[in-house]
């Protein structure tokens, strides 16, 4: 009895033995992969799909997303100088807006210069319309909008997306990926409801 005692004790401390290397092995791999997820965002200068993980790296999609939610929730929790962001279908570093100010007079950066009432009020009916065109835009606005279409295509917020199948085929324009960013979007969905929104009064169809 006794050897037999011996053998179930020595069978058991490999089995737990096993189990440990085991779980040690799948912490650093976590932690590897945390690591080379980090350093991919630190040196992109776009926000970063998760789909690129998936092809570069040979991941699990979900596995992806939870690294990445992980990443973002000790950046979270760190509350330091960088944040780790959802914005245009990915992800990328930004800075915690608590030290803008302090970083732009430090830094010698400029204030985004802001938008108009008008480019405002344009860039909300092509974001919540698109794909419009020009002059569905000018009877929605009751103004002619031609030049706040260029000017927000010069900030690359707006871009021609086709043409309508309408006399003249018209261009269409919708918002970019700029756009997402500008306004800390992660997709078009993200945008409020129009009934949440009171300065403007754009019918929904």
């Amino acid at each position: 009895m006794g050897d037999s005692e011996n053998l179930d004790q020595v069978e058991q401390e490999e089995l737990e033995n096993e189990s440990g290397v085991i779980a040690e092995d799948e912490a650093d791999r976590e932690h590897y992969l945390k690591s080379l997820f980090e350093a991919v965002f630190f040196l992109s200068n776009e926000p970063v799909p998760i789909g690129f993980f998936v092809k570069n790296f040979m991941i699990d999609p979900t596995q992806g997303k939870i690294i990445i939610d992980s990443l973002v929730d000790e950046y979270e929790e760190r509350d330091g100088g960088i944040r780790l962001a959802e914005l245009s279908n990915g992800y990328q570093f930004v800075t915690n807006a608590r030290f803008s100010e302090q970083l732009r007079h430090a830094l010698g950066l400029r204030k985004r210069e802001s938008l108009s009432k008008g480019m405002l009020e344009t860039l909300a009916i092509i974001a919540y319309k698109q794909p419009i065109v020009l002059a569905d835009i000018d009877e929605l606005r009751g103004a002619s909008s031609r030049m706040m279409v260029a000017n927000l295509m010069k900030r690359n917020l707006v871009k021609p997306v086709g043409r309508k199948e309408l006399p003249g085929r018209p261009l269409a324009y919708g918002t970019t990926d700029e756009f997402l960013r500008y306004f800390g979007l992660n997709k078009l969905s993200d945008l409020p409801k129009l009934s949440e929104i009171k300065e403007f009064s754009i019918d929904v169809e």
